[in-house]
């Protein structure tokens, strides 16, 4: 057992560098300092994803946020990692689990401009910047006429992008510009776009606390203490459909799902990259009356019991997903590499 699993050691959280996922992982050391009764101290590690400069339409699908973090954390370097559960691939790699998803903050996407123009407004040949598929197809229905700019880095050096004019507006996830520290948009304007006509990625909003399989039983029990079950119901509906799509992080879809009461209600979208088309889809289940709060899982493992929320949750994202293929989905999507997937 390394130094840091004994009982009263520092915790040691592994994080990218990036000031978001500073503050990300700096949210969930706090929760857990109060939780465990230790300390918690953050380990920062370099992934992929911050050292390829290449488009995310061209990486993101084969978990560069995730791998560099997960290796580091097998190797003994840290106990446990806090990634955006919206980066994560779908498929678990051996020997780890995710053991717990806090509430999730706000799952819509914000459009940055300087004047508060709404993102349908824009003037023709308006620029708005981002790397994600899903956002380019997205902007293209709200608003035809605009160009879209293909963009990287950290959310200060975007949101600098717009304030210097050089782009009208940037599409950022409102989670992230919340977990910031002060005033992140300064005199920049935030329109929100609303989740019925701008569904979001699978797991926007939430975050993921992920540790080793083999992790002391005393760090499992903190975890745990993390874990909101509505939260990780809706967001494994969401994985479920991007994983029956066989489809990468950064494919052209979206996928939200929310629990109210024992109903389960999930949208996905399928988009296509160029002409506006898509194909969606939106399904409510009832879980069962009681079982949702009652008989919850608080983990990975699969469930034989088709009572229990997070297999049915697994299994109407999968029929979802099924549904989309059959409409023609498939011929919309790029296939990635099948290790990132179910």
């Amino acid at each position: 057992m390394s130094t840091s699993t004994r009982s009263g050691a520092p915790i040691r959280l592994g994080t990218r560098r990036s000031a978001l996922a500073r503050a990300q992982s700096g949210h969930v050391a706090a929760v857990l300092r109060e939780a465990a009764g230790r300390e918690v101290e953050l380990v920062s590690i370099v992934s992929e994803g911050d050292t390829n400069r290449a488009s995310l339409s061209e990486i993101g699908g084969r978990g560069v946020f995730a791998t560099s973090l997960r290796e580091a954390m097998l190797r003994g370097e840290c106990d446990l990692l806090v990634h955006s559960l919206k980066d994560l691939p779908t498929a678990r790699p051996d020997g780890l689990v995710i053991a717990a998803i806090p509430p999730r903050a706000d799952a819509r996407d914000v459009a940055v401009t300087r004047t508060g123009t709404a993102l349908h407004a824009l003037p023709p040949g308006a620029t708005v910047g981002t790397g994600s598929p899903r956002r380019i197809a997205q902007t293209r229905i709200r608003s035809p006429h605009s160009r879209a700019v293909d963009i990287r880095g950290n959310v200060d050096s975007r949101l600098a992008r717009v304030a210097s004019g050089e782009l009208d507006a940037v599409i950022l996830a409102a989670a992230g510009l919340s977990r910031l520290d002060g005033d992140p948009l300064g005199d920049l304007r935030a329109e929100s776009l609303g989740l019925a006509e701008w569904p979001t990625a699978p797991g926007q909003g939430a975050l993921a606390v992920e540790t080793r399989e083999d992790a002391p039983d005393e760090l499992r029990a903190a975890l745990a203490v993390l874990d909101d079950l509505d939260t990780r119901i809706a967001v494994t509906a969401e994985r479920a459909v991007l994983a029956g799509l066989d489809a990468g992080c950064q494919a052209p879809m979206a996928a939200h799902a929310v629990v109210e009461g024992d109903d389960l209600r999930i949208r996905a979208v399928v988009y296509a990259p160029g002409d506006g088309w898509r194909i969606g889809l939106d399904v409510t289940q009832t879980l069962g009356e009681g079982y949702i709060r009652q008989n919850g899982s608080g983990n990975d493992a699969d469930a034989a019991d088709g009572a229990d929320p997070i297999f049915a949750a697994r299994e109407l994202g999968f029929s979802v997903a099924r549904r989309l293929l059959e409409r023609g989905a498939a011929d919309l999507l790029p296939h990635d590499h099948p290790d990132d997937h179910d």
